[in-house]
């Protein structure tokens, strides 16, 4: 048998209309929804399903919102029989959350109100000073850490996310990241461009964001795991709750190593990959980390139905 893996989408993947088609045809996904709107005290189904699109952006928003949806479309696939043969997990950075309620470390409700901690908190630390983040088009490790260092100058830049071959991030202030353009083209990088973010995620100035996360990550129930979810702090699988308690306060500061997490799931000997609404980013994702795959994006009721009406 083909061994599967599901994995679940991080913040950027939002866009007003997530999970509308699904909670309207499949009750347990309605119902998380519904969970939601009561856990967070507004309306995020709205939010979800009619936007605006500026309102969903919004770190505070889009972390819950993106949260919620996975959730809820899971939801609509396992009642559907698409999930039983799941043995293994991963999420991009806030998707680890939804992988590890995926996986049994915490319940629905106790993972969104870490989330909407998350969210807040990486809000509040993107707030002062100002920072952002920065892709590079054709960089390896090597060359972005080269180029995050002759940018750096006096502040804070540093490699944020390792997401494929040639698909780098790098975080920090926004001085650094100004200068990161220039000083890419001396190491052969194609493009350095801008991401429209709140601040340097994954890097040392999410240290308030940190610690606010160690304060309610201890404070919240987790089980050990019924399946292993692969950390983006490690790029290794993750069985216990003390693992993934300890992990999940270090990720908000830590690198997102995604090349290598796809290359432990593939060493696992997974073949098949699911990823439920929203976006499609980490099935393109995995198409530069893995060779001879399977993968099913599941963005919306249509790919679940075959284009049946619901």
């Amino acid at each position: 048998m083909i061994k599967t893996a599901i994995l679940f989408p991080g913040q950027g993947a939002q866009t007003p209309g997530m999970g509308k088609d699904f909670a309207a045809a499949c009750p347990e996904s309605a119902a998380l929804f519904a969970e939601a709107n009561d856990i967070l005290g507004y309306d995020l189904r709205a939010l979800c399903f009619e936007g605006p699109a500026e309102a969903l952006t919004l770190t505070t928003h889009a972390q819950p919102a993106i949260y919620v949806t996975s959730a809820a479309v899971t939801a609509a696939l396992r009642s559907a029989g698409k999930l039983d043969d799941v043995v293994a997990a991963a999420g991009l950075s806030l998707g680890e959350y939804t992988a590890l309620w995926f996986a049994g470390a915490f319940s629905f409700a106790d993972g969104l109100r870490l989330v909407k901690k998350r969210g807040a908190a990486m809000q509040a630390a993107s707030d002062a000073p100002p920072s952002g983040m920065v892709s590079l088009v054709g960089a390896d490790r090597d060359s972005a850490e080269k180029t995050a260092a002759a940018a750096r100058g006096d502040g804070v830049l540093v490699v944020a996310n390792l997401n494929a071959p040639g698909q780098i991030v790098l975080s920090g202030d926004k001085e650094a990241c100004a200068r990161v353009p220039d000083a890419a083209k001396a190491f052969g990088i194609r493009r350095a461009i801008p991401l429209q973010v709140a601040g340097a995620f994954h890097s040392p100035l999410m240290e308030p964001a940190r610690a606010a996360l160690v304060e309610a990550l201890d404070a919240t129930p987790m089980h050990d795991l019924r399946i292993p979810v692969v950390s983006n702090v490690t790029g290794k699988a993750v069985t216990t709750a003390a693992e993934a308690r300890a992990l999940l306060a270090r990720q908000v500061v830590a690198p997102v190593l995604w090349e290598d997490s796809m290359k432990e799931l593939g060493a696992m000997g997974i073949r098949r990959f699911v990823e439920p609404a929203p976006g499609a980013v980490l099935t393109a994702l995995l198409r530069k980390n893995l060779t001879e795959i399977e993968a099913a994006n599941f963005g919306t009721l249509a790919d679940l139905t075959g284009g049946a009406s619901a």
